[in-house]
């Protein structure tokens, strides 16, 4: 016995050990545009971006691969985010009134980002919230000031980065006040700060503009006003032109001034005044700069300014250079701007609520700069996700050329944003993410490594007849059109029919054949092709009711094919068409390309496709006698669940009724009240309006939907004996039955000329009933089998065909094995009973050891309803390990998840941005960057001041930092400084 218990712990700690060097679970990246975005800030001398969002995240990008992210722990949005000058820092303001103090520090050769203070202004006792309320934030030149305007009208100066107040030098509303002439603030009072702006040649100098339109120059070393602009329009911005000498303002009335700075008799009348979209009443100017060039008149740029009446619902900025003028039309509403050069303007950078957009300056006609990141993946609405990996060089080459040819259109200008070095190794193999969209649109993204680069955009609108758009002539200006109006940006969520919607996609990398299938029934198989072509795709007409009496389709009708040939542009263009009656969705679908076959199945049955000789091979309904939901449609569904629920609540209702006419207080009559209502809880669990706990137990057969095919499998093994493998296709439905069909498919000579047949091999129903959502077959050695066409290419060794094979069916709630040919219960693990778990996705996946190269295993990736995933060992079908992955409550995240062949996986974590894990300790794509802080030397602006007192360390605190952080050798070198100017320490370093 002891003997057995050493023997049974050194082969568990053999697999603790094994586990460790295969799995690994870490959450990489977050590819995509941040969910509703609400601030913009940019530094031009670390060149990175830094977006913040309703939700509190902040999220930094630099060069391509260069991403860093944040999340503040206040539940708040971020209001503005500015980085310091010539520094490694930022700071963010929340919505919550308080202020945030981040830096990239470098670790172990890498930055990260790190939050390292926060600091809310305290008012004098008993002072309004409003006093206190930061309505503008000014960070000093100098880098060791922050300016804080706030909603009492004040400004307060605080010392960074250890954010303490400097009260001596605060700027108070009385002392504004009193350098105003009287007949000003007699007639009005100033209001909160509504912009603060630094003078470019004089350090000492800010302008404070006020709400109601009052700018005050005010000298910091004096500590008095210089100057003050007595405008009578509400204020929106202030902007100080790079010379010093103007000062331009915008108005909520869709106007902006020019004030000349040093003048003291200057008029309320303003000295330059322009309504530029005048005369009738015009929305505010929001944001105004004025930017000069090497040669010529200045970039004017402004948001806003539009005709109230005629064009108040346009997202809008305004950009003028001598003669030209153009209004760029956005698709959303503006967050913010800037031009990427510090002094002359190369590119404008848009956020909008939706995208980022990034507009040549430089080059005639202001063209688009395409993203290498931050793409709106939702520019129509994602439906659906498909993962592949590997990609062969020659296929990935011939879709990159493609989608060039779609690219025309963008700037030949390297991407602007180049903060940062990239330290990721290259990523080991080509890897494509495909979404599928409601416009019936697939895209093409390069998901190698940290950006999801678009690639290609393959529409399948063009096949069949829709009504088209009528906002589409808004794209082309006419001319002398006023505003010249240029609509630019993707973002687009509405769809001319949602019919059109991609909701299965399979490609197959080895032979370049595509299949997309649709809302309204729709599969269509592509190739991909170099070459424009022109022609007619003809529809295959799938009756899956088999001519079944009693039923009538009351959801959508299908889509109306073009009946003249269609000009296809080159890339994947269709050659055949399949359309399922009823019209309804496809939920299954799966490609063999070796044996040119394709099998579809939607809530009525599934279908097999040959589409080289373009025949029905065969056609199964499923639907079951009693499931009258099949037949009514994704809209009807929901009118259903509410019929449903009225029913619910007028039984109720009936028994309370029944229950008052004889008398309430009877103990029996109130048990039943109590049962009533115990049976509509069970009613509403039982509609999973959302993930429910419940245990394992038998369905009943009339359960709706359980026709409903969950997957469809193609397998060469052993159906009729166990000497003779055969082709064979597996399906899965709803109400836990899986068919076999044994297949005949010619030879390679004698394809085209004969017919692909099918006959029924197999039928199992499982006893729980539970819907059916993966089919693996594993052969003599207790592998998967391989891919289509991956043995011919040499990527996947032979598949043992000696031994038996067996039948991996995995249902929502537990995972069983059969032996092939004769389907008898081998071995089964359960999930878990009690707490309602329940499987959502599988995939099939390699897991490599980290610590040596010869071994692996395969695994199968496994998300449940409650947001884990898990790794089952294959073939013992073990649990190995299990992670919380997914919120449960995030129910369209479990959706939308889908699994790599290599271990990593993705999910929406809102309809913008996916985020990448992974289970893998091999298989990581994660940020690997790192940010060096700007030399003094290195900047290009001329009167940048020198630090002073404040902003040095003293040499104690940096004996500290270099004894405890650095090595302890080099805190001996310095000892002839009593003082370190911070932006120096590097170069000391």
């Amino acid at each position: 016995d002891t003997m057995k218990r050493l023997r049974r712990h050194g082969q568990e700690s053999q697999r603790d050990r094994i586990k460790q060097e295969l799995f690994q679970f870490n959450k990489t990246v977050e590819h995509g545009f941040p969910h509703q975005p609400s601030a913009l800030g940019y530094s031009a001398s670390l060149q990175l971006l830094a977006i913040g969002t309703r939700s509190g995240a902040i999220k930094l990008y630099g060069a391509p691969g260069v991403e860093f992210m944040g999340l503040h722990d206040e539940n708040a949005a971020v209001t503005q985010v500015h980085f310091l000058p010539y520094q490694a820092g930022l700071v963010t303001l929340l919505d919550d009134n308080s202020l945030h103090m981040w830096t990239l520090r470098a670790h172990k050769g890498l930055s990260e980002l790190l939050e390292i203070g926060r600091f809310t202004l305290t008012g004098p006792p008993g002072a309004p919230p409003s006093v206190t309320r930061v309505t503008a934030v000014l960070p000093h030149s100098s880098g060791e000031l922050l300016l804080l305007g706030t909603e009492g009208g004040h400004v307060f100066i605080v010392e960074v980065p250890g954010f303490r107040e400097v009260e001596e030098r605060n700027i108070s509303l009385d002392q504004v006040a009193s350098s105003v002439p009287d007949d000003y603030i007699g007639r009005r009072n100033l209001e909160h700060v509504e912009a603060l702006q630094e003078n470019p040649v004089d350090p000492d100098q800010v302008v404070i503009g006020y709400g109601r339109g009052l700018m005050i120059i005010w000298d910091l070393e004096k500590r008095c006003a210089m100057q003050h602009i007595p405008a009578t329009q509400q204020l929106e911005s202030v902007w100080w032109t790079d010379d010093g000498s103007y000062i331009l303002s915008s108005h909520s009335d869709g106007s902006y001034c020019q004030w000349i700075v040093g003048r003291e008799d200057v008029n309320e009348e303003e000295e330059k005044s322009d309504i530029p979209y005048g005369h009738f009443p015009c929305k505010a100017i929001s944001k105004i700069v004025q930017l000069p060039t090497k040669e010529g008149p200045p970039f004017l740029l402004f948001s806003g300014g539009m005709p109230r009446a005629s064009y108040g619902d346009r997202h809008c900025i305004t950009v003028i250079h001598s003669k030209t003028h153009v209004a760029l039309d956005f698709t959303s509403r503006i967050i913010d701007f800037f031009t990427s050069d510090e002094r002359y303007p190369s590119a404008l950078v848009v956020l909008v609520e939706e995208e980022l957009v990034v507009i040549d300056l430089q080059t005639a006609g202001w063209p688009i700069i395409q993203t290498p990141y931050l793409v709106p993946l939702h520019s129509s609405a994602i439906t659906c996700s498909h993962h592949i990996s590997a990609i062969p060089l020659k296929l990935w080459e011939r879709i990159v050329a493609t989608g060039d040819l779609q690219n025309t259109h963008y700037s030949k200008k390297p991407w602007p944003i180049t903060g940062g070095q990239n330290l990721a190794p290259d990523p080991p193999q080509r890897d494509l993410l495909l979404t599928g969209h409601e416009d019936g649109t697939v895209r093409f993204w390069d998901a190698s490594g940290v950006c999801l680069y678009p690639m290609y955009k393959l529409s399948t609108a063009a096949v069949f007849q829709t009504d088209t758009d009528p906002n589409d002539n808004m794209n082309q200006s006419t001319e002398g059109e006023w505003p010249p109006f240029r609509k630019v940006g993707c973002f687009d969520p509405y769809s001319d029919d949602p019919r059109l919607g991609i909701q299965k996609i399979h490609l197959c990398k080895y032979s370049g054949y595509l299949t997309v299938a649709g809302t309204a029934g729709q599969i269509l198989v592509l190739e991909l092709n170099d070459e424009t072509a022109e022609q007619t795709v003809e529809a295959k007409v799938v009756d899956l009711l088999q001519g079944q009496e009693g039923f009538r389709w009351k959801g959508h009708t299908r889509l109306d094919v073009r009946e003249d040939p269609v000009l296809f542009p080159p890339g994947f263009q269709p050659f055949a068409l399949v359309q399922c009656q009823p019209p309804a969705v496809v939920t299954a679908l799966t490609l063999h390309s070796e044996w040119k076959l394709v099998a579809f199945g939607t809530s009525h049955g599934f279908g097999l496709y040959d589409y080289q000789q373009k025949n029905n091979v065969l056609i199964k309904c499923t639907l079951n006698p009693s499931d009258q939901l099949a037949m009514e449609g994704p809209l009807s569904r929901v009118k259903s669940i509410k019929k449903s629920l009225r029913q619910s609540f007028r039984r109720i209702r009936r028994s309370r009724v029944s229950l008052r006419k004889h008398h309430v207080n009877n103990a029996a009559k109130v048990s039943q009240l109590q049962d009533a209502n115990a049976r509509l809880e069970a009613e509403l669990a039982e509609m999973e309006l959302a993930p429910v706990q419940r245990k394992i137990e038998a369905r009943s057969s009339d359960d709706s939907f359980t026709g409903l095919v969950r997957t469809l499998y193609f397998a060469d093994t052993f159906l009729s004996d166990s000497s003779h493998n055969t082709p064979s296709l597996w399906a899965g439905t709803n109400g836990g039955c899986v068919f076999a069909y044994m297949l005949r498919v010619p030879s390679i000579e004698h394809r085209t000329e004969e017919a692909v047949t099918a006959q029924p091999a197999k039928e199992i129903q499982l006893m729980h009933r539970a819907p059916v959502v993966g089919i693996v077959v594993l052969d003599g050695h207790g592998a998967p089998l391989p891919e289509p066409l991956e043995v011919a290419h040499d990527l996947s060794r032979s598949p043992d065909m000696h031994g038996s094979h067996h039948l991996l069916v995995i249902s929502e709630e537990q995972f069983k094995v059969f032996t092939l040919p004769k389907v008898s219960s081998k071995m089964k693990l359960k999930l878990t009973a009690m707490d309602g778990s329940r499987v959502r996705r599988v995939g099939v996946a390699w897991f490599g050891s980290s610590r040596t190269e010869d071994y692996g295993e395969s695994g199968l990736m496994v998300l449940t309803n409650q947001g884990d995933v898990h790794v089952v060992s294959l073939p013992t079908v073990k649990m190995q390990v299990h992670y919380n992955c997914i919120r449960r409550e995030d129910v369209s995240g479990i959706a939308s998840c889908v699994f790599t062949k290599h271990g990593q996986g993705f999910y929406l974590i809102s309809p913008s941005e996916f985020e990448r894990f992974s289970l893998s300790t091999c298989n990581l794509v994660e940020p690997h960057c790192l940010i060096e802080a700007p030399l003094q030397s290195g900047t290009s602006t001329q009167h940048r001041p020198q630090p002073s007192r404040a902003r040095c360390i003293r040499l104690e605190c940096l004996y500290f930092i270099l004894e405890t952080v650095w090595e302890p050798e080099l805190s001996h070198s310095i000892v002839d400084q009593t003082f370190v100017p911070l932006h120096e320490l590097d170069t000391l370093l």
